[in-house]
């Protein structure tokens, strides 16, 4: 499903703020709409107001990627937690990741190591894991890898919540394709992406094979 870019904002605010603020979780409209429009940490900064705010709620509602809690007694205001863990069954490290690239655009995969290390404290999954995870999704992906632009030494992923991304050059990047290897006889891959991506696998495999617990732990 796509998602506008309104409901993608508040359901990874949602996300991040049930680990950074656990106390004040669920949160109220208002401590949601002040993460929306947070001047730090956000790319693109935005200024929401309540109206906006309350229609994602009610569309992501309608999603199953929100739920309201409703006061209890003695109680006046209804708080909002999301739901994308279990409507899109991702682990909390795969949805932490998700929503650093929501919150703060594309990242490379060195910068997502800090800024979502609280996702993964409870989860053995890798930031390089989670990636390779959304990546692969199917029939949809929810990540992709874009090219690397001029200049720069590693790669940067996008969140695809809200439809197609733009590469350096302003064009729009196709999710199943771009999160392919070439076709024979295309391209000569540039040889830090081979590595990267050989380092990225051989870390996925090192995780099974300890979840499944076979291999060599002398390897």
């Amino acid at each position: 499903m796509a998602l506008s870019a309104g409901e993608a904002r508040v359901l990874a605010c949602l996300v991040e703020k049930e680990r950074t603020v656990p106390d004040s979780y669920p949160l109220t409209s208002n401590a949601l709409r002040l993460a929306c429009n947070q001047t730090t940490n956000r790319s693109p900064v935005v200024t929401y107001d309540d109206r906006t705010v309350d229609a994602a709620l009610l569309s992501l509602k309608s999603m199953g990627l929100v739920r309201f809690v409703h006061p209890s007694h003695g109680g006046r205001t209804t708080r909002y937690r999301h739901a994308a863990d279990e409507r899109w069954r991702l682990a909390p490290g795969e949805l932490g990741v998700l929503a650093m690239l929501v919150l703060r655009g594309p990242q490379t995969a060195a910068e997502l190591r800090t800024r979502a290390a609280r996702h993964l404290e409870d989860d053995d999954a890798t930031v390089d894991d989670a990636l390779d995870a959304l990546a692969s999704r199917r029939p949809e992906p929810f990540a992709v890898r874009l090219e690397r632009r001029s200049g720069e030494r590693e790669v940067r992923f996008a969140h695809l919540l809200t439809g197609e991304v733009v590469d350096a050059a302003g064009a729009p990047v196709d999710a199943a394709s771009a999160s392919t290897p070439p076709p024979a006889g295309g391209t000569r891959p540039n040889l830090d992406d081979v590595i990267e991506e050989i380092t990225r696998l051989r870390a996925r495999v090192d995780r099974l094979e300890r979840e499944l617990g076979v291999g060599d732990p002398d390897d």
